[in-house]
């Protein structure tokens, strides 16, 4: 379970830079609820970490920028009552967030208009709409 993170392809998130915090989770758990560190924090440096490249690292922080407090992103899972489960999860989640802030922005979109024969069809049934509506009506 422990080890590094792997994020993409050769994109490898070491277990150093990974910090770990734990503490007892909320919520209903039975008998060994007050006495077991379920919950689980992820932290990650994201400003000084190797595992990424300058272009990489800009691109994540400017997105992920919202999130990150003073570089760092933390992942908070609770959802398990096991602590090895939350970890999984809190582990799961930040590559996930990492796969999607390091991706490639996406193509520009080309703006397109309507083909002639588009704008003729649509005038005819706007035309036909408009004559069924007109000998619906009573003539006064």
């Amino acid at each position: 379970m422990s080890g590094p993170l792997h994020v993409r392809g050769s994109i490898v998130v070491p277990e150093a830079e990974l910090a770990w915090r734990f503490s007892r989770s909320s919520g209903p758990g039975g008998q060994g609820v007050n006495t077991t560190d379920s919950r689980v924090e992820l932290s990650f440096d994201l400003a000084r970490t190797t595992a990424l490249g300058p272009v990489l690292r800009a691109r994540a922080l400017e997105r992920l920028s919202a999130r990150a407090v003073d570089g760092v992103i933390t992942i908070a899972a609770s959802e398990y009552r096991s602590q090895l489960r939350n970890r999984e999860a809190a582990r799961e989640r930040l590559a996930a967030l990492l796969r999607d802030a390091i991706a490639p922005p996406p193509k520009r979109r080309r703006p397109t208009k309507p083909s002639k024969g588009a704008v003729e069809r649509r005038l005819a049934a706007k035309k036909h709409r408009s004559d069924l509506k007109r000998l619906r009506r009573t003539e006064d």
